[in-house]
């Protein structure tokens, strides 16, 4: 095309960039949403706006940010932007948890472990590690686009959230739902701190297993002397605490021979391992019941040992013989406590046996089988020897295995208030559906909640004690505590003395006494955590009580969601969450979860560096988060073309918009194919609103792509180039498209905003604003659904497009032939009877247009069915509009077809 032809159309032009540069365009938008305190515009826009409240659980700080953080900030984020653009006022508190080991560790491995020997020195040293890493992770999160109240955020170390804790514990005690009592509890000897149960992850294991012989000392009902009664353990290291044999009373036991001399099992234990242990006949039969009373010889040394009933004990697995150690196992214990055993613990919380373990003093518990099998072989105790592979309770954060073991500790009470948890949990709607069976599932399961901790880096457990008499005091010194964590901090529980918590003058109610010594435990993460509702959402500067979500992954059903439950139910009877929405976990491209320890693990920083933010955003809102997803390069190239596409869309129609920006026309008034365009985004807008709102982040993304690439990138732009590029600028259906162009424009990337947040605020600049528009597409609304849609015209065109469909397949194979190079080459002429050439009839006007072609001409035919024909288009190709038709004259400018005529010569002033 001659220069002077092509300087007459109207091209699409706009600054917004074809590069999306994000590597760089992202930060440069960071500094200007600071500039202009986003954040604050945000909150004063929807003042007094219904609240949204998105209570964050908090992550831990003690590393950067890896991708599970950061497909939950993500998602986070993403509905927090759409509920602003809703109308409400989604402010967004984000928290850190930051006491526990993890940390404590860190900054002994940091600072040497002499720093143990000074709990002020190391308290210190813990919170400015934990600081430190809060504003690492602050400044990566921030990188990836979340807009969150950064500047005043919560953390379980500060003054205001450890006072508000002390009286969830207060209040919880004053109820009877917290006490301190002996019991055996899953303790950690690596870690050195009991466990609750939230923090027990399970592994399969193969370790040593035992058949040990008890003999019969004291005979009783059916039980003779001689009789050796035959228990089976996974666990030898609890043999030195054994103090009773337990039966179940109802089971069948009998009596048989074998190669260590006579013994009594189960008799479905003797059928199952008669092979096994080469055992004889059965010789008799009776009752568990008939042997409870009598007494057996201990393994080790000689001591007699009760015959117990036991309601636990089962003939599925072992002999029906249970060895129990009451100060190693939640029933032994129980069992134990009942008889009024001696409750034995021979080992010290590094899980070395002590001297009541005699001669295995000074043995690491892990290293004491061989020591214990040599005794019992020189005793003539092992019947068998067998590799066990079974699944054993590991600690979640050192990962190794823990024991049980019963020491004095502090436990929450979940069996006082198990119909008010399951009630409560009926009420919170449940993301995914089995959220809700899993979280009852655990509560109906759940022991008691033991929530002291043998460390020195954590909330103090606000307790003293009367030295005189041992009476526990927390009520009456509660908010004496509570005022002075919040005015001085937590670590002036190490500083000064008890009596510097008490009311003044006050004695212990007992027996007057007026020394009292501090609780040296601190509290359980989780009793942090879970209170954090108390801090956060409650009281008169709090988000709003109960939260409207919390949004974690699968592991919070047995931490944080669990834990919160519990505090809020315990002191206000209700649940603080309305809903309950849960993630998966990251894979690898193999399916594998990432981890440090596979090599697997990528850094947010270096995709964000290598692909933006933006692109994984899209990402994480692609994906089907509520099941575990999978990263890999192959899947953010994905992203990356997805991406691609809106960006192209979106600058398409940016490039056609007017410097003077135009209303849309109502609706009556426009061409056919504006409203069917209208309506389709309808429809589209309605869709995605719906998916917004149940959080299926996934659908939004493929209504989104699918509306770009196909019904505006592949229909309506397509059809539409000729009338933008060729019509005169003040053609009245020209300035329909364009006005159509923006608003489509406008509602993509409003639709796209709580996910693309750095595109759709670069795009949002280059809209034409009207009076009134925000500056920021943070404070723009969500597009309104239900004003466009027309059914009819939509069923209309639903035939029509399939006739394009077929019509472009016959395009696609003269190309394919070298006949044709461009769809404006071809002819087509269609042929029909009936009700379908009534129908092409009424479209003929729009189906060049809809077809791309230069010509087409419809006619009768004998067959109802639409007959198509595609040739060569005759004539000659205009050299403006590039259409072939016979009626493409000479010019002063070259060959054009009469309507270009018309519009140069409207563009030269010589028509009006």
């Amino acid at each position: 095309m001659a220069d002077d032809l092509k300087a007459t159309l109207n091209l699409p032009h706009t600054d917004f960039p074809m590069r999306a540069d994000l590597g760089s365009r992202e930060p440069e938008q960071l500094v200007r949403w600071q500039q202009m305190d986003v954040v604050a515009k945000v909150r004063q826009a929807r003042a007094g706006a219904p609240p949204f409240v998105l209570h964050d659980g908090p992550p831990y700080a003690n590393g950067h940010i890896h991708l599970g953080t950061l497909l939950n900030k993500t998602l986070k984020d993403t509905i927090n932007k759409y509920w602003t653009m809703q109308g409400k006022d989604a402010r967004y508190v984000p928290g850190w948890d930051t006491h526990g080991l993890p940390i404590e560790r860190a900054v002994q491995l940091r600072e040497g472990n002499e720093i143990r020997l000074d709990p002020v020195r190391l308290r210190r040293a813990c919170r400015a590690y934990a600081q430190e890493y809060i504003g690492i992770m602050t400044e990566e999160f921030k990188r990836l686009g979340v807009r969150a109240d950064w500047d005043h955020p919560y953390a379980t170390l500060t003054p205001g959230f450890e006072a508000a804790e002390v009286r969830v514990f207060a209040r919880m005690y004053e109820l009877g739902l917290i006490g301190k009592d002996f019991k055996s509890v899953n303790w950690c000897p690596d870690c050195e701190t009991a466990l609750a149960e939230a923090e027990i992850e399970y592994q399969d294991i193969t370790s040593p297993s035992l058949f040990v012989a008890f003999p019969v000392v004291e005979a009783k009902g059916s039980l003779r002397p001689g009789d050796q009664l035959l228990a089976w353990t996974t666990t030898a290291w609890t043999l030195p605490a054994n103090r009773a044999l337990a039966v179940h009373p109802e089971l069948i036991y009998v009596r048989t021979n074998s190669p260590t001399g006579t013994l009594v099992l189960a008799k479905s234990a003797h059928h199952r391992l008669r092979e096994m242990l080469k055992l004889g006949a059965v010789e008799a039969e009776f009752s568990g019941q008939s042997m409870v009373g009598g007494g057996v010889d201990h393994p080790l040394w000689a001591q007699t040992v009760p015959i117990l009933a036991g309601g636990h004990v089962t003939d599925t697995e072992g002999t029906g013989v249970v060895h129990t150690a009451p100060g190693h196992g939640e029933e032994d214990f129980e069992l134990g406590r009942s008889a009024k055993l001696e409750v034995a613990v021979p080992i010290d919380g590094r899980g070395v046996f002590t001297a009541q373990a005699g001669s295995l003093a000074g043995t690491h518990y892990s290293a004491a089988y061989p020591l214990i099998v040599e005794r019992l072989r020189a005793r003539q105790r092992v019947v068998y020897e067998l590799a066990w592979r079974h699944s054993y309770p590991h600690c979640w954060r050192c990962h190794n295995q823990i024991l049980f073991r019963a020491t004095e500790q502090w436990f929450g009470s979940i069996s006082k208030i198990r119909p008010q948890l399951l009630s409560a949990i009926a009420e919170v709607s449940w993301s995914p559906a089995w959220g809700q069976a899993r979280m009852r599932q655990m509560t109906e399961e759940r022991g008691e909640w033991c929530i002291s901790r043998q460390r020195v880096w954590g909330l103090p457990i606000p307790a003293l004690y009367c030295e005189s008499c041992g009476r526990i005091v927390v009520s009456e010194a509660a908010e004496t505590i509570a005022q002075a964590f919040l005015e001085q901090g937590s670590d002036v529980w190490f500083v000064e003395p008890a009596e510097a918590f008490l009311p003044k003058g006050f004695s212990c109610p007992d027996c007057h006494g007026t020394a009292f010594s501090k609780e040296t435990d601190t509290l359980d993460v989780w009793f942090d955590s879970g209170s954090s509702h108390a801090s956060v959402l409650a009281g008169e500067d709090g988000l709003g009580w109960p939260a409207d979500l919390y949004f974690e992954g699968p592991d919070q059903y047995r931490g944080w969601f669990n834990s919160s439950l519990t505090t809020a139910v315990a002191i206000w009877g209700a649940p603080p969450y309305r809903q309950v929405l849960s993630h998966g976990f990251i894979n690898d491209q193999l399916g594998d979860k990432m981890s440090k320890s596979r090599g697997n693990v990528v850094s947010p920083s270096e995709l964000m560096a290598t692909y933006g933010a933006d692109i994984l955003r899209l990402w994480v809102a692609s994906s089907d988060y509520r099941a575990d997803i999978s990263v890999s390069d192959t899947i953010l190239a994905q992203s990356a073309e997805a991406y691609r596409k809106l960006r192209n869309t979106i600058r398409f129609l940016l490039g056609n918009l007017a410097a003077d920006s135009q209303p849309l026309p109502p609706v009556d008034q426009l061409p056919e194919l504006e409203r069917l365009i209208l309506s389709r985004l309808d429809r589209v807008i309605e869709r995605v609103e719906g998916a917004y709102g149940r959080f299926d982040f996934h659908i939004v993304t493929q209504q989104l792509v699918n509306f770009a690439a196909v019904d505006l990138s592949s229909f309506y732009l397509d059809v539409r180039k000729d009338l933008l590029y060729t019509a005169h600028p003040k053609d009245p259906q020209r300035l329909a498209a364009v006005a159509v162009c923006e608003h489509l424009a406008r509602s993509l990337i409003l639709m796209l905003a709580p996910i693309l947040t750095f595109s759709a605020e670069e795009a949002w600049r280059y809209l034409p604003h009207p009076a009134g528009d925000p500056e920021t597409v943070q404070l723009a609304s969500f597009p309104s659904a239900g004003l466009y849609y027309d059914e009819p015209l939509e069923a209309r065109h639903l035939e029509l497009d399939r006739l394009r469909q077929r019509v472009l397949r016959e395009i696609e194979a003269l190309r394919a032939k070298g006949q044709v190079r461009s769809s404006l080459e071809a002819s087509v002429h269609l042929t029909a009877s009936g009700s379908a050439w009534a129908q092409l009839h009424d479209a003929e006007p729009l189906l060049a247009t809809l077809f791309v072609v230069s010509q087409v001409t419809v006619s009768d035919g004998s067959e109802e069915e639409i007959g198509i024909a595609v040739e060569v288009a005759a004539g000659q190709k205009c050299q403006r509009c590039w259409r072939v038709l016979l009626e493409v004259a000479a010019g002063g400018q070259g060959p054009v077809c009469q309507r270009c005529a018309d519009v140069l010569a409207r563009l030269e002033g010589a028509q009006p």
